[in-house]
């Protein structure tokens, strides 16, 4: 009675970025788990903190209560 073989559009299951909902890349969501902390020590206030990601020689790294500082206000 029924074709279960559709000929119709597919999607595309798993993978990484592409497909789908616009944007290609490695998004996170909330359910991923922990994220990887890395230790650096803050460009202004000189205390140890950790951060998302791995810090880049050159760069400035804030920790919290610095990098609220320093980020442009939003309206």
């Amino acid at each position: 009675m029924g074709n279960f073989n559709s000929s119709g559009p597919r999607r595309s299951g798993g993978g990484f970025g592409g497909g789908g909902s616009g944007g290609g890349g490695f998004r996170r969501s909330f359910n991923d788990g922990p994220r990887e902390m890395h230790k650096a020590v803050c460009s202004e206030c000189k205390q140890e903190c950790e951060v998302p990601f791995k810090p880049t020689e050159g760069k400035p790294v804030y920790c919290r209560d610095c990098f609220q500082k320093h980020k442009p206000a939003r309206f």
